[in-house]
């Protein structure tokens, strides 16, 4: 068939959160790259983060606005997750289950040949499906904390069997909400992640690699019954932007000694409680390392960091040894910088993937959702080390300090997760090779199991007068099976 030999057309379609739309983005580059053409979806205040780059590096990614509803209280700069007062988080997802009308006439216009959706937008699958075009999910945290969801699911009264990924005594609150959000599932299809995956073509595309997770996809693949299909790390590279290159947080760091810095930051859309805050601050100043702090706080508080650290003696005792800031640094750069040695993180997934293709072991902290199950992985494959809270869920200066220093200086944690990096960078786009086999081979069958084109099947059901529904009809019914 001629329409085989096109580009394949694939429209993906992200939560309103940058933690997603950046390694949908990154995945849009893969795929672009290989000859499919991609029309990217989200909402104008998302889209803006990233149209520079699609302008200078990718012709065959086009950019599509998702408009959503006039709610109050949420104006368009509030289509993000970024930056959103987290009292509006609610509405933000009433608004955009809202959209679904118009995402469904995105789909009509477009005609992709498939849909690649994320893990809060069952109804995103259920558009695609009407219209004949099959719809994958692409999930941006790990395989990990999905397969110990989706155990819970399946086998409640059943211990994981990785019994080194659990949560902590004092993480009871994170049992409850798993266990409440499955038993809510059964009841009536509230969980939105496992929906999700239920409704995916046959595969899922896992953000992750097999050298760090790949029981975890064996395992996942057959509790959930569709084939886990890791992407890889899809970390962006480092910018060679002038002004990057001359920021002052890089200038900085550059005068320091080889491994010698940690680099602090606990992503874009969590904010530290005033203890965390204190006991962070206090064990960086204890550790007598070097750091690179980056600070922010939630929207629309009037927070004076300057106010902050001067409560707790920050600039009478840290010299030139740290630096804070607020607000935004080129995280990659600093990652990917040799005077680098540590990564002090709440262990969010994309920061410790990208932590392990730069090869900078993590000092963990994990806050809350997926971040303990990380925290629990990395120190698995030996990428790092945690900072244990007491059973009252308070953060100690003094064991901050001392996983700090025990991390800078551990050869041990530097030999593993360089090994780590190295294997990373010398498989280059392996996981993405066979990305692009399933994807094809899933279009390639919705194609001849829907379209109505001549063909050896289509000529046996006019010779025996059959209609030409009973080739759409029956050939769904096998691609179902065949799923």
């Amino acid at each position: 068939m001629d329409s085989m030999q096109k580009n394949l057309k694939v429209l993906m379609f992200p939560w309103l959160g940058h933690g997603h739309i950046s390694p949908y983005y990154e995945l849009a580059k893969k795929l672009s790259h290989r000859n499919f053409s991609v029309y990217l979806c989200s909402t104008p205040v998302n889209l803006k983060s990233i149209e520079k780059k699609v302008g200078f590096e990718d012709s065959l990614i086009q950019l599509i606005e998702l408009h959503l509803p006039n709610l109050p209280d949420l104006p368009p700069c509030y289509h993000t997750t970024n930056g959103l007062p987290s009292h509006l988080m609610p509405t933000l997802k009433k608004a955009f289950d809202m959209s679904k009308n118009s995402f469904f006439d995105i789909l009509t216009k477009y005609k992709p040949d498939l849909l690649v959706y994320d893990f809060l937008q069952p109804w995103a699958p259920e558009a695609a499906f009407k219209l004949d075009i099959p719809a994958v999910q692409f999930i941006t945290s790990s395989t990990t904390q999905t397969a110990l969801l989706f155990h819970t699911y399946k086998k409640p009264d059943v211990e994981f069997p990785y019994p080194q990924i659990c949560y902590r005594d004092y993480e009871t609150a994170n049992v409850a909400e798993m266990k409440k959000s499955v038993d809510d599932h059964k009841r009536d299809r509230s969980n939105l992640v496992i929906d999700c995956i239920e409704k995916s073509s046959k595969i899922v595309l896992i953000k992750g690699f097999k050298e760090i997770d790949e029981k975890y996809i064996k395992y996942l693949t057959t509790l959930c019954g569709k084939k886990i299909v890791p992407v890889g790390p899809l970390v962006q590279e480092p910018s060679n932007n002038v002004e990057v290159e001359n920021s002052e947080t890089i200038t900085w760091l550059e005068k320091k000694e080889k491994a010698s810095t940690v680099f602090v930051s606990f992503g874009s859309e969590y904010f530290l409680s005033n203890e965390d805050f204190e006991a962070i601050a206090e064990g960086l100043l204890l550790s007598n390392v070097n750091f690179i702090w980056v600070v922010r706080f939630p929207p629309g508080e009037k927070i004076s960091l300057e106010d902050k650290l001067q409560q707790i003696g920050y600039y009478d005792r840290v010299e030139d040894r740290g630096m804070v800031v607020e607000g935004w640094v080129p995280q990659a750069k600093i990652l990917g910088h040799p005077n680098t040695g540590g990564f002090v993180s709440h262990c969010g997934w994309n920061s410790v993937i990208e932590s392990m293709k730069f090869g900078v072991p993590i000092i963990a902290i994990p806050m809350h959702i997926d971040q303990p199950i990380n925290a629990r992985l990395v120190e698995e494959v030996g990428a790092g080390i945690e900072v244990l809270r007491s059973h009252d869920l308070k953060l100690h200066p003094k064991d901050v300090a001392s996983v700090i220093q025990r991390v800078v200086k551990d050869e041990f944690v530097r030999e593993k997760v360089t090994e780590l990096s190295y294997r990373i960078k010398m498989k280059k786009d392996e996981e993405i090779d066979q990305v692009v086999k399933e994807l094809k081979k899933l279009c390639v069958k919705m194609k001849l199991v829907v379209e109505v084109e001549p063909g050896y099947m289509m000529h046996l059901f006019k010779f025996i007068g059959a209609p030409n529904w009973w080739f759409t009809k029956i050939g769904k019914r096998l691609l179902n099976l065949s799923s």
